[in-house]
Order: C-alpha cells, then sequence, then structure tokens
C-alpha cells in the first residue's frame, strides 16, 4: 500500500510545479522555434512568451492566469490504487488556489456560478487506466487552457468522406486551423482523435496532446506519416506566434486511434495552447518516487 502522507505531499507539489512553467519538451520546441523564426513580430512574441515562463519559474508564479481545466489520468496495478486518490487530488487542487497558484474559473454550465476554488461536479476530470501487475501508481496531470478550445471541432465521417490518401480528412483539419486563425494561443499543440464513436475520438484527441511528449512521432506507419505531413501543412500557413505571423504555428501534431464501425468515422480535433501545463509521477510501494515530465 501506498503511504498516504507521502502520495498527498507528492501530488500537492505535483500540481504546484505544474502550474509555475511549462514542461520540458513543449520549452525546448518554443526555444526552436524562436531560433528559426524571421518574422520580427513573431519572433518578438516567442521571445515574450519564453521570457513569461522563466519569470514564472524564478518567481513562483502561475504560468498563466487562465488555470486551464485539470484532466487527471492514471494508471494503477493490483495494489496500488488508493481508495480516496480523487479526494486526495481534488483537495490539493483546492488548496492550490487557495494558495493563489490557480484563479478560480470553475462554473456551473448554465448558472454560470463559480464555486470560487476551483471545486464542482466533474472537477478534476479523471481518466483511469488499469494495467495488471503494474507495481506503482502513475498520475499524470494537465492543465489546458480553454481559450483554446474555441477553436476545436468534431465530425462524424464517412468512408468516402475521409476520401482518397485521406484527402477529406487532411483538408477538414486544415480548415478548422484556418477558422481557428490565433484564437488557441499559437504556437499551439493539436491532438487528433480518430475512430470510436464520438466521445471516444474526443478523448483520444485531448490524451494525444496531454500525455504524449510534443517532441515525438507516432510510430504507428499511418499516424506518424500523418503527423509529420500535417504539422508541416499547418506550418506552411503562416498564422504564427499568437497569429501574427510566422514559420511556427503548431509546435506539435499529435494523432490517436481507435477502430470504429464500418459505418463511421470520428474525428475530434484538439487544440492546446503553447502553455504545456502538466507533470507525472509515478509512486512505489516501497516510497519511491520517480518524475515522468
Amino acid at each position: 500500500m501506498l503511504d498516504q502522507n507521502l502520495l498527498r505531499k507528492e501530488i500537492e507539489a505535483l500540481i504546484r510545479g505544474s502550474v509555475i512553467t511549462i514542461s520540458d519538451d513543449v520549452k525546448e520546441l518554443m526555444k526552436n522555434a524562436y531560433e528559426k523564426e524571421d518574422n520580427i513580430t513573431g519572433k518578438s512574441m516567442l521571445a515574450t512568451m519564453i521570457d513569461n515562463v522563466e519569470k514564472a519559474e524564478k518567481y513562483k508564479k502561475p504560468v498563466c492566469q487562465s488555470p486551464g481545466y485539470p484532466t487527471v489520468y492514471i494508471s494503477f496495478g493490483d495494489k496500488t490504487l488508493p481508495g480516496n486518490i480523487k479526494e486526495i487530488i481534488g483537495e490539493s487542487l483546492v488548496k492550490a488556489t487557495e494558495d493563489g497558484l490557480l484563479r478560480p474559473s470553475i462554473v456551473h454550465p448554465l448558472t454560470r456560478e463559480n464555486s470560487g476554488n476551483n471545486s464542482g461536479d466533474g472537477v478534476p476530470n479523471f481518466e483511469f487506466d488499469y494495467i495488471p501487475n503494474q507495481e506503482f501508481l502513475e498520475v499524470i496531470i494537465s492543465f489546458k487552457g480553454c481559450g483554446a478550445e474555441l477553436g476545436n471541432e468534431v465530425k462524424i465521417m464517412t468512408t468516402p468522406m475521409l476520401g482518397k490518401d485521406l484527402k477529406g480528412l487532411k483538408k477538414f483539419i486544415l480548415e478548422t486551423v484556418i477558422n481557428a486563425g490565433g484564437k488557441p494561443c499559437p504556437p499551439y499543440g493539436i491532438g487528433i482523435g480518430i475512430g470510436g464513436q464520438m466521445d471516444v475520438a474526443a478523448k483520444l484527441s485531448r490524451k494525444a496532446i496531454s500525455v504524449r511528449p510534443w517532441n515525438d512521432w507516432n510510430e504507428d506507419e499511418i499516424y506518424g506519416p500523418l503527423e509529420r505531413e500535417l504539422l508541416e501543412e499547418i506550418n506552411s500557413l503562416g498564422i504564427g506566434a499568437a497569429g501574427t505571423g510566422g514559420k511556427t504555428s503548431a509546435l506539435a501534431v499529435k494523432v490517436a486511434g481507435a477502430h470504429t464501425h464500418t459505418a463511421i468515422a470520428p474525428v475530434a480535433i484538439n487544440f492546446h495552447c503553447w502553455v504545456g501545463r502538466r507533470g507525472g509521477i509515478r509512486i512505489f510501494p516501497n516510497g519511491k518516487v520517480e518524475k515522468i515530465f
């Protein structure tokens, strides 16, 4: 069994560490984008973004005024899932809010009443994955900005709509990017979920851009080349940092898929702003703690 005091301590530290910086893979991509940018305005915007991250780290302040929406990905084995894990994480989020690290922005979907501490029904969102014989508890938390959500799209496609060589799929994705413009706070990451039903595609799109490193490529022989092609095409649009023009509109494109019914091909496109606030740890029964990112 996992030590409860250790678990709570590590979860609180994970949340605090995640909101005062962006993950190392995203930092690397941001710096690379700055180095190769020759658009004066776009380069200035990237410099400001990078400077913002450095100052947030130095002064232990939130890297963005928006707390985003927290999703927690948990994988566990036969003996590594504490029964009160939801309670611990929920309380830790409230504590981080009360300490000024997260702006209280969670509201009722219809009345818009604000809880005042980032608590509420379904918050945070939890995704659990049982892995037999796994000897550790893995917790990954992602604070995904919600302004970027305004560009998201879901479409239930069919085989003819996908098109030859996936021409229809690619057209839908690129049109979505063009219509979103600078709203999702570029340079962004894009998660694309394909398959299942609508809910499955949406979850795949969120997880792909929240959990995978932004600087890797899918090893699948179809999804990997699709990621590379889409990233190149999106960056050729010239949207640039904050929509001001430049070479880098997207830092990463991540594709995830699931088998679906022969009648449909659901596609979900999920924008993630450049503020890649996430962190992950593994906690072992013997008290060992490993940082994932």
